[in-house]
């Protein structure tokens, strides 16, 4: 939990301000960290104070007191200075290290707490008696975000996240596995969708900006209660598994707006291949088209079926394009000019998206 470079930061300051030698040993008689050269104790001698029933004991002008952990005993300081001096700069100390240990121990535990509940690893009743005995407020509005780098979970991504979003205004940063970072965002009452998509472009602008890291961002739904946060991440998950097939060119990919891609996401992929072998038969598929008939297509599509618009915007003649999508009717049997077969030639392809990327193994 606390590191020795946490109490070697610590016992610095403090020495660099008093000027009062301070070292912390733990109940072996092993040095943890030191402001100048530890003194010489026989190991039996710190270990023979650990066990005796004194706060603090005084050897030639040097001050042992005892460090403890919520009434357990976990390290001994020593403290060199001139008079009394020493005495209440180690007592600060003790003081200063014993909320530091509390703290930590108390990050770890609310870090555990967290992973656990997001992975469905907690009872009903361990939820609340945890979350009580953590100061976790239950009934806050909350949502998931999970942060995702191209080269798997990096420590400057969840440093920056923790400096962004802290507990003390109610938010959490962990991490579940090795290629995300998770925040679980307390939200205000009232607050809608709009302001989760806005802080989730503010990860996104912020992770390329000061950590030059290229991310993608994906929420799940709000939830009332603490219990529900579970759900929150799965949908996260998904939406950030969907995002990647049917929508990468996004940065920040919303559960709540997946359309049917979810739907295709949970398809099973046998009924997927008859689906495709029932619309195209023998036919070529969209798959095997050159890329200029597919950005044809996607450009056709963006612009609502409309030949004019999307005929100037590929810098092409109207008659050019009624050509390639009458040369496309021959090739699949579907006439994109029309609504109906729009739509099925659009799902199509993102059921052959689908099909490729649980192919290539990344399912």
């Amino acid at each position: 939990m606390i590191t020795a470079q946490i109490i070697q930061n610590s016992i610095d300051e403090l020495s660099a301000i008093t000027r009062v030698q301070l070292s912390v040993m733990d109940l072996k008689g092993k040095v943890v960290a030191a402001t100048a050269e530890a003194p010489k104790f026989e190991g039996s001698f710190i270990s023979d104070f650990a066990a005796s029933q004194v706060d603090s004991q005084v050897i030639g002008g040097m001050h042992l007191l005892k460090i403890m952990d919520e009434g357990d005993l976990s390290y001994i300081l020593l403290a060199k200075g001139q008079g009394e001096d020493a005495y209440m700069v180690g007592k600060i100390c003790v003081s200063q290290l014993q909320n530091l240990i509390v703290a930590y121990k108390e990050r770890y535990d609310r870090n555990n707490f967290f992973q656990n509940l997001l992975l469905d690893n907690l009872l009903l009743i361990d939820i609340y008696n945890r979350a009580k005995k953590l100061r976790i407020d239950v009934n806050v509005p909350r949502v998931i975000i999970i942060v995702e780098t191209k080269a798997g979970r990096d420590s400057g991504a969840a440093e920056l996240l923790g400096s962004m979003y802290t507990s003390g205004s109610g938010d959490y940063v962990t991490a579940v596995d090795e290629t995300s970072v998770i925040l679980i965002k307390a939200l205000k009452s009232g607050e809608t969708y709009e302001e989760i998509a806005g802080v989730a472009t503010t990860i996104v602008d912020m992770m390329n900006t000061e950590a030059m890291l290229d991310v993608r961002v994906s929420y799940g739904t709000i939830v009332g209660e603490i219990k529900d946060l579970s759900k929150s991440y799965k949908e996260a998950k998904m939406a950030l598994d969907v995002g990647k097939i049917f929508y990468a060119e996004k940065r920040v990919i919303a559960y709540n707006m997946l359309g049917i891609g979810r739907l295709i996401y949970q398809l099973p992929v046998n009924l997927c291949k008859v689906f495709i072998d029932e619309i195209f038969g023998d036919r070529e598929i969209p798959e095997n088209l050159d890329e200029e008939t597919l950005n044809t297509i996607n450009k056709f599509f963006e612009n609502n079926l409309n030949v004019s618009e999307t005929s100037r915007q590929l810098f092409v003649h109207r008659n050019t394009l009624v050509y390639r999508i009458e040369k496309l009717e021959k090739a699949t049997g579907l006439d994109i000019r029309t609504f109906d077969e729009a739509l099925t030639f659009k799902i199509a392809l993102m059921v052959l998206n689908y099909m490729k990327y649980v192919d290539s193994g990344r399912f």
